[in-house]
């Protein structure tokens, strides 16, 4: 088992910033790859960034360049940090543990982006 904890969602000004943070425990030690995901109101749940195992990253398109994907290996912990945000980034954002034959997903923290 695997759990994930988000933490740093909230409300931002377009153009402002915002980190979002997971802190992974459990059986964490075969964890291929971690990331983000976000999901708006109407519309399918959409991969926003990742990184591997072996530190590779990648964006959907949309975040790139304003987005920013890293991890903390020794606090197990991946961080999104968010600049130039924009309205269209309001949803709620989930981390994401993927395994070999299964994924874990957090809780979700709503992130807003509204003047």
């Amino acid at each position: 088992q695997v759990q994930l904890v988000e933490s740093g969602g909230g409300l931002a000004q377009p153009g402002g910033s915002l980190r979002l943070s997971c802190a992974a425990s459990g059986s964490i030690f075969s964890i291929n790859a971690m990331g983000w995901y976000r999901q708006a109101p109407g519309k399918q749940r959409e991969m926003v960034a990742s990184i591997t195992s072996g530190g590779s990253t990648s964006y959907v398109d949309s975040v790139k360049g304003r987005f920013t994907i890293t991890r903390d290996i020794a606090k197990n912990t991946v961080y999104l940090q968010m600049n130039s945000l924009k309205p269209e980034d309001t949803a709620v954002y989930y981390c994401n543990a993927k395994f070999v034959f299964v994924d874990y997903w957090g809780q979700g923290t709503q992130v807003t982006v509204s003047s």
